[in-house]
C-alpha cells in the first residue's frame, strides 16, 4: 500500500551525478513526496541562520558509528581501522577501547554502525572477509586500555558485502529488537529478493534470530526494496524512519512500515506505482547523499555527506509538516552521523577523512550543535 506525505514542490535545476556509493510553512496535503532544495527557493526550503557547532573531539580517523554510554561518555568507531575510542564529551579526552577483530576495510566497507543493547552490550556492524556481519561485545573498563572489548559473539552473518552499498546502520527500537539497515552491495536485484539480507531493513532479537511479529514468518526482513539504508530513528510515537542513498536522481527519507516495498531498483524516489511505498521527502543527491538521522524537537535531523548539510525535517504525525531546512550548510564538510542528546543539543560526526572529503585541520570531529 503506497504511503504519501507532502506536495511535490518546485525545484532549482541541480547537477546531480552521484559519487560512487552515494546518491548517495504549512503542512502540505498527503499524496506525494516533499522535494527539498537548499537555499531560499520557491518551495520555501531555507538555510537556517545559526551559530557554528562546537568541537567535542577532533583528529578522528574515518569516524562512522557513535553511541552514548549511560554515563554520557561517547564511543566512536573508525571505519578504516576498526578501532573504537571512548570520548569524554566535557574534556574531549579519549581512551583507546580496542579494535574489532576481522574488519576488512575496502571502499565503503569497514567498521560501520555501533549500538548499545538493552543489557549494556556493545553491538558492531562490520565488513569482514566474506560478508557484512554483526557481533556483540562486553565493554569492560576494568581491562587494560586498548583491550577493553571481550571476544566477539556472532549475532548475524551473511549480509552481502561489496565495494559500495554496505548499509551499516544499527539501532535498538522501542520494542527492544535490533534494527539493521543494509545495502544491496552493488547488486540491485538483491533489494527485491526476499531470501537475501541485502537491500533491506532487518529486525532481529538481540541474539540474532528473526524477531517475533516480523511480516514474513521465519525471516529477519522488516522491509525491502532499499538501495543503501544509512539512517534509522524513531519518532515520539514510535514510528521508524530511515534515510537512503538514491542513485543519480533521488535520495529519500522513508517512513518504514513492516512488509512494505520501497521500490529499488524498479523505482527511485516518488513513483506513484501500486505495490511500492513512496518517500516522505526526497532530495537531489548533490543536496543530500544522506547518512545518519535522529529525532529531536518534533523533527527528523538528517546528516548529509555530499550535500554537507544537516537537514531538519519537521513532522506532523506520519507526514512532513513543512519544508526541510538546511543547517550547518557547508560549514563543516561531510556529515556522517547525528545523535540527539538529552539536553536538546545534537552530536554530529564529520566525515572528511573517508577518502571523498576535503580534510581540514583537526578533521574529523565530533561536533555539538545547539539548534535553538
Amino acid at each position: 500500500m503506497k504511503t504519501r506525505t507532502a506536495t511535490v514542490l518546485a525545484l532549482l535545476p541541480v547537477l546531480c551525478a552521484a559519487l560512487a556509493g552515494c546518491s548517495s510553512s504549512s503542512a502540505p496535503p498527503s499524496g506525494s513526496a516533499t522535494t527539498a532544495t537548499p537555499g531560499t527557493t520557491a518551495s520555501g526550503a531555507a538555510t537556517a541562520p545559526a551559530p557554528a557547532a562546537a568541537t567535542v573531539a577532533d583528529d578522528l580517523d574515518s569516524p562512522w558509528g557513535l553511541v552514548r554510554l549511560p554515563d554520557g561518555a561517547l564511543l566512536v568507531g573508525s571505519r578504516d581501522t576498526g578501532r573504537i575510542v571512548r570520548i569524554d564529551p566535557g574534556s574531549g579526552d579519549r581512551t583507546d577501547v580496542g579494535t574489532v577483530p576481522g574488519v576488512r576495510h575496502a571502499g565503503e566497507g569497514g567498521l560501520l554502525g555501533l549500538a548499545l543493547g538493552p543489557d549494556g552490550a556493545l553491538y558492531a556492524y562490520y565488513t569482514g572477509t566474506d560478508d557484512n556481519r554483526i557481533v556483540r561485545f562486553t565493554y569492560d573498563t576494568s581491562r587494560p586500555v586498548g583491550a577493553q572489548l571481550t571476544e566477539p559473539a556472532v549475532v548475524l552473518t551473511g549480509i552481502p558485502k561489496g565495494n559500495n552499498h554496505n548499509g551499516g546502520r544499527i539501532a535498538f527500537g522501542p520494542d527492544g529488537m535490533l534494527y539493521v539497515g543494509t545495502g544491496e552491495s552493488g547488486r540491485p536485484a538483491l533489494a527485491q529478493d526476499r531470501s537475501s539480507l541485502g537491500g533491506k531493513i532487518l529486525r532481529i532479537t538481540p541474539e540474532g534470530a528473526p524477531a517475533p511479529g516480523n511480516p514474513f514468518p521465519g525471516s529477519p526482513v522488516w522491509s525491502l526494496g532499499h538501495r543503501n539504508v544509512q539512517g534509522l530513528a524513531w519518532d515520539a510515537q514510535g514510528r521508524l524512519w530511515a534515510s537512503e542513498f538514491g542513485q543519480n536522481t533521488w535520495d529519500e527519507l522513508n517512513l518504514i512500515r513492516p512488509g512494505a516495498n520501497y521500490g529499488w531498483p524498479i523505482v527511485e524516489g516518488q513513483a506513484d506505482r501500486p505495490g511500492f511505498t513512496d518517500p516522505v521527502v526526497q532530495w537531489r543527491p548533490a543536496d543530500a547523499s544522506p547518512s545518519g538521522i535522529a529525532f529531536a524537537d518534533g523533527a527528523i535531523w538528517m546528516a548529509g555527506l555530499r550535500g554537507q548539510r544537516l537537514w531538519r525535517i519537521p513532522l506532523d504525525g506520519d507526514r512532513a509538516a513543512g519544508d526541510p531546512v538546511a543547517h550547518l550548510d557547508h560549514a563543516d564538510g561531510r556529515l556522517r552521523t547525528v545523535l540527539a542528546e538529552p539536553d536538546g543539543t545534537l552530536l554530529v560526526v564529520t566525515n572528511n577523512t573517508d577518502g571523498r572529503g576535503d580534510p581540514r585541520p583537526g578533521d574529523d570531529r565530533v561536533l555539538r550543535y545547539d539548534p535553538s
